[in-house]
């Protein structure tokens, strides 16, 4: 069965409720469970409402999202934002996999609103995702828009497939990086971040 993915609003998406309502009664009653039980009678219209929520990158466009806050700025040294907290799904088993995102850049003429970064990694962790993917949507975006000196980005997740399920690694973690311009030609730049990001909060 080919699936349709809505990628243009929230309300066309939301014409979809009812069909993932149905979908997940069905799957309740397969699983051997009684989806009329007071306990689970309105569990579809609960997990249909939460799956909107949590695949509503499809339906988030970059640039309104951006919205005019690129600037032009001389400043020319390293930007960090860093411990963005992300939870996404993955595409493999529709599992949680969740943790922490690390961005910089350098400027090369326009910086953009900082609360604008943690904005772009939320539209790709709302999506059915793997870590790879979603590490290197978010450099390409910043690369693409700002188009700076140098961008790189590092996440770090726990992922539920690999801890209640499978192999069962309860204290296992995955790291991703995706790098650009200054940050893979330059050992010290690149150094420079990773240094940054393993600084203890403020």
């Amino acid at each position: 069965m080919k699936l349709k993915i809505i990628t243009s609003n929230i309300e066309e998406n939301k014409l979809n409720r009812k069909n993932i309502e149905t979908l997940f009664a069905n799957l309740i009653n397969e699983l051997g469970e009684d989806p009329q039980r007071e306990g689970l009678v309105n569990t579809p219209k609960r997990v249909a409402k939460a799956y909107e929520f949590l695949t509503s990158g499809y339906c988030k466009n970059i640039e309104q999202v951006l919205n005019g806050a690129i600037f032009k700025e001389k400043y020319d040294e390293m930007v960090l934002v860093k411990d963005i907290d992300f939870y996404s799904l993955c595409e493999h088993h529709m599992l949680p996999f969740y943790g922490k995102v690390h961005v910089a850049y350098i400027p090369d003429g326009k910086i953009i609103g900082l609360s604008k970064i943690p904005r772009i990694v939320e539209i790709f962790a709302r999506r059915l995702q793997v870590q790879e993917r979603m590490t290197q949507q978010i450099a390409d975006t910043i690369n693409k828009y700002i188009q700076p000196k140098g961008v790189a980005v590092v996440s770090e997740a726990a992922h539920m497939c690999m801890m209640m399920r499978g192999v069962e690694k309860q204290n296992s973690s995955a790291t991703t990086s995706a790098v650009h311009g200054l940050f893979k030609e330059d050992a010290r730049t690149r150094t420079e971040f990773l240094n940054l990001i393993s600084l203890k909060k403020l």
